[in-house]
């Protein structure tokens, strides 16, 4: 069976903790071959249930690189006005580059889709310069 795409987004508690105190917490003693110095995240998922008492969801350690490359910091207002930010930047460059793209015209046959997608880079546009100013207007109000 061929291998299918999936993104993922969930949100989690965590902090940091080396994989020596990871083992430590588990009660599970490191193996010669593992590095106890290595940084990384206890990360507690509460939309699963706990497999560590004394925690409200399922507790794993991920390297600091893993972490880091699946998550970002949301505990403020600003923290998720950034997130969303960056997400709808990263979509609206990718739309700007498959509109400016050579093969546009060979995928995209339809003068009513062609629009469409203007319209919604216009639409993206607009959103973007809204949630700067929220930022900026956040950013001045500290």
């Amino acid at each position: 069976m061929k291998m299918k795409k999936y993104k993922g987004i969930k949100e989690v508690n965590a902090k940091p903790m080396t994989r020596l105190k990871y083992n430590e917490l588990r009660g599970w003693t490191l193996p010669e071959n593992e590095n106890g110095s290595d940084e990384g995240f206890l990360v507690e998922d509460l939309s699963n249930k706990p497999n560590i008492e004394g925690y409200k969801g399922y507790i794993q350690w991920l390297p600091k690189d893993n972490f880091e490359s699946s998550y970002s910091l949301a505990d403020t207002f600003k923290d998720r006005l950034t997130i969303e930010f960056n997400e709808l930047a990263k979509n609206y460059i990718k739309l700007c580059d498959f509109l400016d793209s050579d093969n546009f015209n060979d995928i995209v046959k339809s003068t009513e889709v062609t629009a469409l997608l203007v319209e919604q880079k216009e639409v993206m546009k607009k959103y973007l310069d809204i949630l700067d100013r929220r930022i900026d207007l956040a950013n001045t109000n500290d």
